[in-house]
Parts: structure tokens; C-alpha cells; sequence
């Protein structure tokens, strides 16, 4: 038996729950200086995109993704510098 909450989500499609991780776990523009080098987050941003391409068919894209997010919790990837500084 589902629960009311799963049977909500239920109406939706797969890459319709995907895309809203997406959005939840896509680090805003006011909070990047703050979250650039923060490794979880970045990770989880890269997985759910990952997920996102993946439910569209897009194994190349998918696996960039999810190649980066392992980057990221192997401290084999570190935050670039910021665009707009040095302008």
C-alpha cells in the first residue's frame, strides 16, 4: 500500500521528480561563493543533473555528470575561479 505522499507523487513522470531534485539540489547564483568548494553539494548537483540526463537518453552527458560528482567526493576536482572576479 502506498503512502499518501508516494501516491502524490505518483502523477508525476520520472524525469518530472528528476528535474525537481534537480532544481532543489542546483546550487543558486546568491549562494555560489558560498557553496562553490563545498563537496557535497557540488556533488549533489552534478548526480541529480547526471539523473536528469539519463531519464532524457543521454548516457554521454549522464556519465560527464556523474563522472564529475565522483570528482567531487575524491577531492579529485576542486571549484575553479570565480568569473567574475578580475573584471
Amino acid at each position: 500500500m502506498l503512502s499518501p505522499e508516494t501516491r502524490d507523487l505518483a502523477q508525476f513522470s520520472d524525469l518530472e521528480l528528476a528535474q525537481a531534485l534537480l532544481q532543489r539540489m542546483a546550487i543558486a547564483p546568491n549562494d555560489w561563493h558560498r557553496l562553490k568548494a563545498n563537496r557535497k553539494a557540488r556533488a549533489l548537483e552534478q548526480a541529480s543533473t547526471a539523473l536528469v540526463y539519463l531519464l532524457k537518453d543521454q548516457p554521454e552527458e549522464a556519465l560527464a555528470r556523474l563522472q564529475q560528482a565522483a570528482g567531487w567526493l575524491d577531492r579529485s576536482v576542486s571549484a575553479p575561479p570565480c568569473p567574475t572576479h578580475g573584471r
